[in-house]
Order: C-alpha cells, then structure tokens, then sequence
C-alpha cells in the first residue's frame, strides 16, 4: 500500500509540475512560430490546426526528468525513492526525443520543411540506439528476459533477446507515432499503457519502475490539460517518439512484453493499418484498403468526429489494457 501511495504522489507531483511548466511552453513556441505543418492529404477538417504550436512533448519529459534526477539524487542522502535501473528508460526518453525533435525542427524550418528527415535517416538511427539500449537491459541491468502467463520463472531467450528487444523498441517508437494524429488520442492511450505497466510492476514488486510509470501518467495527463480538443499544442515527433521508445523500454524491463500488443492495442492497430495499407496498394497497383490510413484517419472519413475517434479508441485501449494487465496475474 505504501508503495502505491508514494506512486500515486509522484503522478501527482509530475502533473503539476507540466501544468506549471505548460503556459509558458506554449508562449516560447508560438514565439519561435513552431507551428504544425498538415499535409495536403489529411481530411479537410484538419486544416484548422495549421499552425498550432508542435514539440509540446517537451512538457511531459521535463518534469519527468526533473523528478527522476532529483528523487535518484535523494539517494545520497539516504533516501531510497528511485533506483538508478529506471535511468535507462530515462535515457531512452532523451535519445529519442532527441532523434524526434530533429525531425520536426528538419518539417517546419528545415530544407524539407512539411516532410521532415528522411525516413531512412529517422529509422537507422532508431534501431542503432535500440540496439544499444538492448545490449544494456541484458548484459548491465539483467532483466528478466521473458515471462509467460501461468509460468512463474522468466524464460530465458540467450541470443535472441537482442533483435526481440530491437523490434519490440523501434516498432513501439513508430506505432505511437502513427497514433498520434487526432486531439488527445496518443496522451490517452500512453497514459494507460503506463499506467498499465505500473500496476504490472507493482503486482511484481519492481517498485522503481512503478514510480517512473506514474510519474510519466502524472506528466501526460499535465500535457493533455493543453492536448484535449480543441488542441493548444501537439506533441510532435519529440514526444511520440520518446513516449514509445520509453513504453517499449519499460515493457522489456518487465518481461511482461508478450502483453504489449494488447496493453497498447490501439497503437499496434494503427501501425498494422498503415502496413496494410501500402501492401495492398502496392499488390493490388493503386487499389486502398482503408479510406485512409493510419486507422484513426479512416474513421475519421467514415463520418466519425475527431473526439469520437478518440473517445472510442481510447475505450477500447482501456478494455485491451485491463486484459493485458489480468493476464499477468494468472
């Protein structure tokens, strides 16, 4: 119960430290104009949110950096609130939002302004640093490898953790990506998959990582005070990116990855959608599947509002995120 209270307290620290932190983010972005760039393609009702301020994903990795560093520094005086294991996932969150704010800052002031960086650059780097970051989780923090429901030992994998633990972290960075199009919709969904892993971290006794998880929930929800439609700023690619190298991490931590697939159902959807979608329209020589994708923009053409969407994916997250998480109990 402790445990959880001080989890709980670290959520709602980290919201009121990005509520704080919100208001004078969004007025240094519209100053530098880092406005969104929509594309030509998207829906019509899109266009109105040319220009609302973007890399607002700045706002949930502050403060979560902040607590981290300052609660891990606690430790020199005795206090023992946060291990040094979550420091990777922390890592984690800088490389990639690093990688991430580069591609927005290349789409709205660069040479290749509305495109961004090459998607051959954007997705080499992403795998050298998965690549990195899965040696560190074997070989320094030693995680479990794999559990399997109703088996209580982890399962050991040997070499082939290294590319599962490359795939699960890349494929994870790029599904939240795909998910974040409409208001709300990616801080919705991230925030239960954290939440999800916090409950599951705690249920296991990895403590730490249950206080990184909510102290991410806390920052997303203070990030989605200003995301909810109508959108103030978005997250842009710095926060998407560091949002799912982060769960992708985390997850891996667990060794509870077999469930990620249904705790963020949602993201998997969309990035599944969007590989169906050119497959289809390659196989077929210009035929689409989906009206459009990622999934969320076929809905979206179908005649569903934009807080539709996202209320319904989010419900459905929700569900897949509750099952995800009893699964680890059997």
């Amino acid at each position: 119960m402790k445990d959880t209270t001080l989890a709980i307290a670290l959520s709602g620290l980290s919201f009121m430290l990005a509520v704080i932190w919100g208001g004078p983010l969004l007025r240094i972005l519209k100053h530098f104009r880092m406005g969104k760039v929509i594309r030509v393609e998207e829906p019509d009702r899109h266009f109105n949110k040319m220009g609302t301020p973007t890399m607002g994903g700045i706002m949930i990795i502050l403060p979560v950096l902040l607590v981290t560093v300052l609660l891990n520094g606690a430790s020199l005086i005795g206090l023992n609130i946060l291990g040094r294991s979550v420091l990777l996932p922390l890592l984690a969150m800088i490389i990639y939002a690093l990688i991430g704010a580069t591609d927005d800052w290349a789409g709205i002031r660069g040479p290749r302004r509305g495109a961004g960086m090459r998607a051959r650059t954007k997705f080499l780097l992403q795998v050298v640093v998965a690549i990195g970051i899965a040696f560190a989780l074997r070989y320094v923090l030693k995680v479990p490898q794999m559990y399997w429901p109703a088996v209580p030992a982890p399962i050991n994998l040997g070499w082939a953790y290294i590319p599962i633990a490359v795939f699960i972290i890349v494929g994870a960075v790029n599904a939240v990506n795909f998910t974040d199009g409409l208001d709300g919709l990616a801080g919705l969904i991230s925030a239960t998959a954290f939440a999800a892993y916090g409950g599951i971290a705690l249920m296991h006794a990895e403590v730490f990582l249950a206080r990184f998880c909510f102290t991410l929930v806390g920052a997303i929800f203070g990030f989605l005070w200003f995301n909810v439609h109508p959108a103030e700023l978005f997250m842009g690619d710095l926060g998407s990116n560091s949002l799912g190298a982060t769960l992708g991490v985390v997850a891996l931590m667990s060794g509870h990855w077999l469930v990620l697939p249904l705790i963020a159902i949602i993201p998997v959807s969309e990035a599944l959608s969007d590989i169906i979608q050119i497959a289809y329209f390659k196989f077929t020589k210009g035929k689409r599947f989906f009206k459009m994708a990622p999934l969320h923009l076929h809905f979206e053409l179908s005649g569903w509002s934009e807080t539709k969407v996202v209320q319904r994916f989010w419900l459905v997250n929700l569900l897949f995120a509750m099952l995800g998480l009893a699964l680890t109990m059997v």
